[in-house]
């Protein structure tokens, strides 16, 4: 097809064509139990155009009538020139497809490679649902002949930039992807909708005697953290990384793991004030879980939401907002366990509304006693005393029914 009657486009499809050996710059495949969409960057530079876009189609369909997720496997340059705007609208039919995969729940995971820029990364990249990229790949949106010259060589457009911007889930090594991407569509495509299991108790099983020594207890940095539960609950798991809007939070753990045979979608606070990345990272995991039948486990631990100015305008508000509203209104069992501090709306913005546990080592309070003493105007004296009167420790919560019950070993 020759929308624009580009002079010798006609002549450069025989070339690659030759070249390659197939006929566009993309294939697909039924591999295993997915379907697999193949660039070729020595067609055209793994260019797209009309024809490109029926073949994806094509994949996207099977995939549907089949229940397959899609893995595309991209190396290209973006739109192909030579067809113009009807190349650059198969963007939109990309991700039409990428949508309606998601709507009847099929996971679809993208490999970026090198390169991988323009539209298709800003459609069928970006749009998966877990992006992995190979080291040192050139990924973003300005290819490197349409960039700043001045940012040309900057790390941004690479597969580790876009890792620490957000956008990418993994980075991972080409011997590697085989591995990698078995396990992840496994866990991706087990649906069994059953509540998570509260994790049992790593550290002190015994209660508190009062306010103030629940407080110390949470916060002993000697106390079992996110990593050794999440250790200790799954036998495999594949991290997800991310806010998908330039920030990533390493005080929010999150992706999906293996839990006696069973897939479950995690998102665990590891003990610091979490930045609106984190939340939003968390509200992205969370949505996934519902749009695939998968259930989530929780673990709260932090001692309240970042509350400085740098928080305040990546907006800090909206995102706790967003994360509270996800799961008021996710479809599928979200479990919870805190396992340390409960600080304040940074906290409960990650508990579930009506299945949270404790454990014996962790509060939950509206607030420090520290800062409940200074909003009040007491003197520092009266922190002890102010942490009694919170009924923050997990005896306290279980007689209000703030939490179902204290977790056990």
């Amino acid at each position: 097809m020759n929308p624009l009657g580009w002079a010798g486009y006609g002549a450069q499809l025989g070339r690659a064509r030759s070249k390659t050996g197939g006929d566009e710059s993309v294939s697909w495949e039924r591999r295993g139990d997915a379907v697999a969409i193949s660039f070729d960057f020595r067609f055209l530079g793994g260019s797209v155009g009309t024809a490109t876009g029926d073949l994806i189609e094509e994949a996207f369909t099977e995939a549907g009538a089949e229940g397959l997720p899609v893995v595309s496997v991209i190396a290209t340059g973006g739109s192909r020139m030579q067809e113009g705007m009807a190349s650059l609208r198969q963007l939109q039919r990309i991700s039409g497809l990428c949508a309606r995969h998601a709507e009847v729940g099929l996971p679809h995971v993208s490999v970026l490679c090198d390169p991988t820029t323009g539209g298709i990364w800003a459609s069928l990249g970006a749009g998966a649902d877990v992006v992995l990229a190979v080291p040192g790949a050139q990924v973003g949106f300005a290819g490197s002949r349409v960039r700043p010259e001045a940012d040309l060589d900057d790390p941004a457009y690479t597969s580790e930039g876009q890792f620490a911007a957000g956008a990418v889930d993994l980075v991972v090594e080409p011997a590697e992807l085989g591995g990698v991407l078995g396990a992840l569509l496994a866990l991706l495509l087990d649906g069994e909708l059953r509540p998570a299991s509260v994790p049992r108790v790593l550290g002190a099983t015994d209660v508190p005697a009062d306010g103030w020594s629940a407080v110390e207890r949470a916060r002993d940095p000697r106390r079992p953290r996110a990593q050794a539960y999440l250790d200790d609950y799954f036998s495999a798991r594949v991290p997800f990384s991310g806010d998908r809007a330039g920030g990533v939070d390493p005080g929010m753990l999150c992706g999906i793991g293996l839990h006696e045979g069973r897939s479950v979608v995690y998102a665990a606070q590891t003990g610091t004030a979490n930045t609106p990345a984190g939340f939003r990272t968390a509200s992205r995991v969370v949505r996934l879980a519902e749009r695939l039948g998968l259930p989530v486990l929780t673990l709260v631990d932090t001692p309240g939401a970042a509350n400085d100015a740098a928080a305040e305008r990546a907006g800090v508000g909206p995102a706790i907002a967003e994360l509270f509203g996800t799961l008021a209104a996710a479809r599928v069992p979200v479990t919870t366990l805190v396992v340390g501090e409960g600080g304040s709306g940074g906290a409960l913005a990650l508990a579930s509304p009506d299945q949270t546990w404790i454990a014996p080592d962790a509060y939950f309070s509206v607030i420090a006693p520290e800062l409940a003493a200074a909003i009040l105007k007491r003197d520092p004296a009266q922190v002890r005393a102010t942490a009694d009167q919170l009924k923050l420790r997990p005896q306290d919560l279980v007689e209000l029914g703030v939490v179902r019950g204290i977790a056990g070993p």
